[in-house]
C-alpha cells in the first residue's frame, strides 16, 4: 500500500478527530468488518466462525499498517475497538448457541408429541415414550410406571438404556423414595451429583446403587398424576440441567396425553369387543340406526334373520340396504317418535325376498343422551317363525289326535316326535275292542248321510268312555272302537281300567238312548283281554299307526266277537285281576278262532 496517499476517517465514535492516512484497500477492509457485524443478526451462529476469522486478520493487518504509518493512537483505538467487537462476538456466537441448541430441544419436543401421539397402542406409545427420553435428555436409561386404574399402585410398564433395548424390571436399580416422591407431591426432582446431594444423604438406594444424575418428572393429564418418568446416570454427573428438566416435563404432559388416549382407546376398544361379542352371541337380532335412519350397527342374529350381510349394510341407510323390510321399520319407527314411547313386543309378518314370510317380534326404543335428545333408534327382533310353525304343528296335531288318543299320548307326541317313528317293544297291555251290534243290517235302510250320522254318535261314546279312563283310543274299525291301556305310559291298574271303560260305555249308551228314535237304538258287545304284545308305530314311513300286536289282541277281537249286544265278555286274566272289584259270572268255554283249546270266559255284570 502506498504512504503517501491520506484521508480523513471518521468510522467508529470511539476515533474522534483522527486523520489518517490510509489506502482504498484499507478502507474496503473496514467497511467489510462493519458489513459482517451487522450481518450477525441474519446469518445466525452458521457466521460466527468465519466472522471471528475475519477480525483476526483484521487485527492483523492493522498491526502491520501501524508499522507501515499508520497513526499509533488511531491504530490502538482501532485495534481495541476490533478487539471489542470480537468479545462481542465470541459472546454472541454463544447465545446463539444457546438459542439454536433450545430451537433444537423444541423441535425435536414437537417432534416427540407428533411420534407419541401417532399412536393408539398402549405398548407402542410406552416404547416411543421411553426412546425420546433417551434420545432427548442423554440419559443412561430410563423407565416410566403408571399407576393401576383400580389399585391406584405404581406399576412398572416400559424401560429402555441408551441403545433403545428393552431393560427388564428386575434389573432397574433404582430410588423408589424418589419416584414416590415426585409421584405424591407432583414435583420434579433434578439432582446433578445424587452421591454429594444432601436431600438423598438419608436414603441407601441412592447411595448403595451409586446413583449420580437424577432426573424424575410426573406425567400429569388434567391435574391427575397417571404416573412418572425417571432417567439416570450411574457414571457421570452434570447430565441433565433445569433446562433438561423442564424440557422433559413438557415432554412428559404430552406424552401423559397420548398414554391416556391410548389407555381409554385400549377401553373403549376392549369395550366394543365385549359388545360386539355379546350381539354376535344373543340369538335377538339388535339393529341401531341414527336420527337420519343410517344403520350404524346390524349383529349376526340380525343379518340372519333378514337375510342380509351385517358388513354390507352398517352405514347405509335402511331404505337403500333393507328395502323389503323398510315399509314395516318406518312405520314402527314412525310410530314411536310420534307417541314418544317404545314399542314392546310387537308381531309382525313381512315378505323377505330370501325366507318369504316370517314371524318377527320387535321391541324399538330411542337411543337419547343424558340430555334426551335423540341419537337414533334402537331395534331388537326374535324370530318366532320357527315357534310359531311349531305351534301351528303342535295345535294340529292336537286338533287331529285329542279325538283319537288320549291327552297323554298327544303329550308325548307334542314331546317327542322322534316318538312318532317305526318299530315297537314287548310289553304287557290290557286290549278293549267293542263292537255295534246289527249295525250292517241297520245299514241297508238308511241313507248314507243318516248312517254317518248315527255311527259318529255311537263312536263318540266309546272314544269318550275309553279317553275317561286314559286309555289309548287306537283304532276306529268300521263300526268297532279299540283301545289300548298301559301304553305309550305306564298304567299299573290297566286292566282296572279298561273294565272300567266298558261299563261307562255301557251305562252312556243306556243314557243316550234316551234321547233318540227307539229305531236308532243300537248297542255295543265288549271284549277285554290281557298279555304281552308288541306296541308301538306299526305301518310305513308315509303312514303310521300306533297299535298293538299279539295273542292278546287277537283274543279280546274274538271275545267282542262272541258278545252279545249289551254284553261285556272277560278273558280268564282280566277276569281274576279285577275278580275283587266286579262282579262277574263264568259262562262255558268257547272255541275261538285262532286258538286249539276252548277259552275261558266271563261275563262283566257290574262293578262292585
Amino acid at each position: 500500500a502506498s504512504k503517501s496517499a491520506t484521508c480523513r476517517n471518521e468510522f467508529a465514535p470511539k476515533v474522534k478527530h483522527t486523520r489518517c492516512v490510509a489506502p482504498s484497500s484499507q478502507q474496503g477492509i473496514i467497511d467489510g468488518v462493519s458489513d459482517q457485524y451487522k450481518a450477525v443478526g441474519q446469518n445466525g451462529m452458521d457466521k460466527s466462525s468465519a466472522l471471528r476469522q475475519k477480525l483476526g486478520d483484521t487485527i492483523r493487518v492493522l498491526t502491520h499498517l501501524k508499522a507501515g504509518g499508520l497513526g499509533s493512537q488511531a491504530a490502538d483505538e482501532l485495534a481495541s475497538l476490533l478487539a471489542g467487537l470480537q468479545t462481542d462476538l465470541e459472546s454472541m456466537e454463544r447465545i446463539l448457541e444457546a438459542q439454536a441448541e433450545e430451537r433444537a430441544g423444541l423441535a425435536a419436543l414437537a417432534d416427540v408429541a407428533g411420534i407419541v401421539n401417532s399412536s393408539l397402542k398402549l405398548p407402542e406409545v410406552l416404547n416411543q415414550v421411553m426412546d425420546q427420553i433417551i434420545r432427548l435428555m442423554g440419559a443412561e436409561r430410563a423407565f416410566l410406571m403408571l399407576y393401576d386404574e383400580e389399585t391406584r399402585e405404581l406399576e412398572f410398564q416400559a424401560a429402555r438404556n441408551l441403545d433403545q433395548e428393552t431393560v427388564a424390571e428386575s434389573s432397574f436399580e433404582i430410588s423408589r423414595s424418589v419416584v414416590y416422591q415426585v409421584a405424591s407431591d407432583g414435583e420434579p426432582v433434578l439432582a446433578t451429583n445424587a452421591q454429594l446431594d444432601p436431600r438423598f444423604k438419608s436414603q441407601e438406594s441412592v447411595v448403595s446403587y451409586n446413583l449420580r444424575s437424577i432426573l424424575c418428572v410426573p406425567l400429569r393429564v388434567r391435574e391427575r398424576i397417571i404416573g412418572v418418568v425417571y432417567a439416570d446416570n450411574r457414571i457421570r454427573t452434570g447430565i441433565f440441567t433445569e433446562q433438561d428438566r423442564d424440557m422433559l416435563t413438557a415432554f412428559a404432559d404430552q406424552a401423559a396425553i397420548a398414554i391416556e388416549n391410548a389407555r381409554l382407546f385400549e377401553n373403549v376398544t376392549a369395550a366394543k369387543t365385549l359388545m360386539d361379542n355379546v350381539f354376535a352371541s344373543i340369538a335377538s337380532g339388535v339393529i341401531t340406526t341414527d336420527v337420519e335412519g343410517f344403520i350404524t350397527l346390524l349383529n349376526r342374529a340380525a343379518g340372519r334373520i333378514l337375510g342380509v350381510e351385517e358388513e354390507l349394510v352398517e352405514g347405509r341407510h335402511h331404505h337403500e340396504a333393507l328395502p323389503a323390510f323398510a315399509p314395516v321399520l318406518d312405520s314402527l319407527m314412525e310410530e314411536v317418535q310420534r307417541d314418544q314411547q317404545p314399542i314392546v313386543g310387537r308381531e309382525i309378518e313381512p315378505e323377505l325376498p330370501e325366507r318369504g314370510t316370517v314371524n318377527l317380534q320387535l321391541s324399538i326404543a330411542p337411543l337419547q343422551e343424558a340430555s334426551e335428545e335423540w341419537q337414533g333408534l334402537a331395534v331388537v327382533m326374535d324370530d318366532l317363525t320357527d315357534r310359531r310353525r311349531l305351534e301351528a304343528q303342535e295345535k294340529f296335531i292336537r286338533e287331529t289326535f285329542q279325538r283319537y288318543v288320549s291327552p297323554a299320548v298327544v303329550q308325548r307326541l307334542l314331546e317327542d316326535p322322534g316318538s312318532l317313528r317305526l318299530g315297537g317293544h314287548r310289553q304287557e297291555v290290557t286290549i278293549f275292542f267293542a263292537d255295534i251290534r246289527g249295525f250292517t243290517t241297520f245299514s241297508e235302510e238308511r241313507a248314507p248321510e243318516e248312517l254317518v250320522e248315527v255311527l259318529n254318535g255311537y263312536l263318540a261314546l266309546g272314544a269318550e268312555a275309553v279317553l275317561e279312563e286314559e286309555g289309548t283310543l287306537d283304532k276306529f274299525i268300521g263300526d268297532a272302537v279299540m283301545a289300548i291301556y298301559n301304553a305309550p305310559l305306564p298304567q299299573p291298574d290297566h286292566t282296572l281300567r279298561a273294565v272300567r271303560t266298558a261299563v261307562r260305555m255301557r251305562d252312556a249308551i243306556v243314557e243316550y238312548h234316551k234321547s233318540v228314535a227307539p229305531a236308532d237304538r243300537l248297542n255295543y258287545g265288549a271284549g277285554i283281554a290281557v298279555g304281552e304284545a308288541v306296541v308301538g308305530n306299526i305301518g310305513t314311513a308315509q303312514q303310521l299307526n300306533y297299535t298293538a300286536i299279539g295273542a292278546s289282541v287277537n283274543l279280546a277281537k274274538r271275545l267282542q266277537e262272541t258278545a252279545a249286544a249289551g254284553q261285556i265278555l272277560l278273558s280268564e286274566w282280566v277276569y281274576k285281576r279285577a275278580e275283587e272289584l266286579v262282579v262277574g259270572r263264568e259262562l262255558d268255554p268257547v272255541t275261538m278262532k285262532g286258538f286249539s283249546v276252548p277259552i275261558k270266559v266271563y261275563e262283566l255284570l257290574e262293578l262292585r
